[in-house]
């Protein structure tokens, strides 16, 4: 036995139950005929002529409905002769790389062949300006050529700075569509100063480049989409800031405000740019955002294939496993920390040699006097919440909480004969 089991060999581990958490779940049932009534208004219609090339940017986060969003959006621009195609706008993902960037979409189901429209991938940028600060901005050199540049995104809190815009359409304007070189630039003076540099880029862009309209979405806490809008230029920032309040109405989370330890079974950049979304963690990378529970100890088990290896977010807990790490990409999620300035999350927490030992590990580290009496929860990820498993000693809690509803019996952990979680 090794020193670390030897330390850790005397740490009780909980019954866990199964809880269902209730949230929100109204969503848009029909989205083809929502999102063409949307496209069909006469100020968007008067923008498409016939032969025109239309770049629509595409980014990397697991949209809802981003496959059939594309797709509608391209047959819609079709019927009226215009010639479109997919740019992915993604700042420094897919390894900062054409032809990773052209593999996340591929990732998400938006292919070529699935939404009839080419990809052309590029990590060239185009200078568009500079911010009165000497911030330059950057759009990417192929949709800067094309006659109409199209942005779909979801408007969503973003998860280390606060203002009335956050992440949503003009945060793919500036920093999706500027490529490696706008996320760059956009971060150059820290999180600190995002919430006045996303919108002054995207206005730059929207008025030197011919953005014809953006399709945005809201998701309910359930990831599915309860509302989406079409915008043209001079109605995005005002409408958006609309959109962010209901997303924060919206907002899916974790109905304790204290919380031991919080197991994480698996963080990915598909599931958020943080790896695992702060907004339900609790834990920001920056200290320029705020919300969520207070968690003494965090532990992550595993990284979504999804992610190719970027575990940006490792850093934010305090402990994992050997597993995880032996899946990540150290330059993919090193990149991801030096364009974004934000390196904590791309640290390795303290590693241990499977989930049991994690789990134990974070225990004994969460400064209560009786283990057995630890408040402990446990979620697959930040995207799929409605279900997670608590500890004996939230039992009660549970059973007084209007939104929370205990749905099986008392349990053991249950651990495979390496230490891990049985699937």
């Amino acid at each position: 036995m090794g020193i670390l089991e030897e330390l850790l060999k005397d740490i009780p581990l909980p019954r866990m139950v199964k809880v269902r958490q209730k949230f929100d779940d109204t969503k848009i049932e029909d989205f083809e005929a929502a999102l063409r009534a949307e496209l069909n208004q006469e100020k968007i219609l008067s923008k498409i002529k016939p032969g025109m090339e239309i770049a629509i940017a595409v980014g990397s986060r697991g949209v809802d409905r981003i496959v059939d969003m594309t797709a509608i959006t391209v047959k819609f621009l079709k019927e009226l002769g215009a010639n479109p195609f997919i740019v992915p706008s993604m700042g420094s993902h897919g390894g900062a790389t054409a032809e990773g960037q052209k593999g996340v979409l591929e990732h998400l189901g938006v292919t070529e062949a699935a939404v009839d429209a080419e990809i052309r991938s590029s990590m060239e940028v185009i200078k568009v300006g500079e911010l009165s600060n000497g911030l330059p901005v950057y759009v990417d050199k192929i949709a800067s050529k094309a006659d109409g540049i199209i942005v779909l995104n979801r408007v969503k809190p973003h998860t280390a700075f606060r203002g009335p815009v956050e992440s949503g359409v003009m945060k793919m304007i500036s920093i999706g569509l500027g490529k490696q070189k706008g996320a760059e630039a956009c971060h150059q003076l820290g999180f600190k100063y995002m919430a006045e540099h996303v919108p002054a880029m995207a206005r730059m862009i929207m008025e030197k480049m011919p953005i014809l309209f953006a399709v945005a979405s809201v998701e309910n806490a359930f990831d599915k989409v309860a509302k989406v809008a079409v915008l043209t230029p001079d109605e995005i920032e005002e409408k958006e800031i609309e959109l962010q309040k209901l997303a924060k109405q919206l907002l899916p989370k974790l109905f304790f405000d204290q919380i031991d330890v919080l197991v994480i079974d698996e963080i990915g950049k598909n599931i958020s740019g943080d790896g695992m979304d702060p907004n339900i963690t609790g834990r920001y990378p920056t200290p320029y955002a705020h919300g969520g529970p207070d968690v003494t100890k965090m532990a992550v088990l595993d990284l979504t294939k999804e992610s190719e290896g970027n575990a940006n977010g490792v850093g934010t807990a305090d402990f994992t496993t050997q597993r995880l790490v032996d899946k990540m990409d150290r330059e993919a999620t090193y990149a991801n920390g030096l364009t974004s300035t934000v390196v904590a999350p791309t640290k390795i927490a303290t590693t241990l040699a499977n989930d049991r030992l994690c789990i134990k590990a974070a225990i004994k580290t969460c400064n209560i006097f009786d283990f057995t009496k630890v408040n402990l929860v446990r979620i697959k990820n930040t995207l799929e919440i409605s279900e997670i498993e608590v500890s004996e000693n939230l039992l009660n809690y549970v059973e007084e909480h209007p939104n929370l509803e205990p749905i099986s019996d008392l349990k053991e952990m249950d651990f495979n004969e390496d230490g891990n979680f049985r699937i």
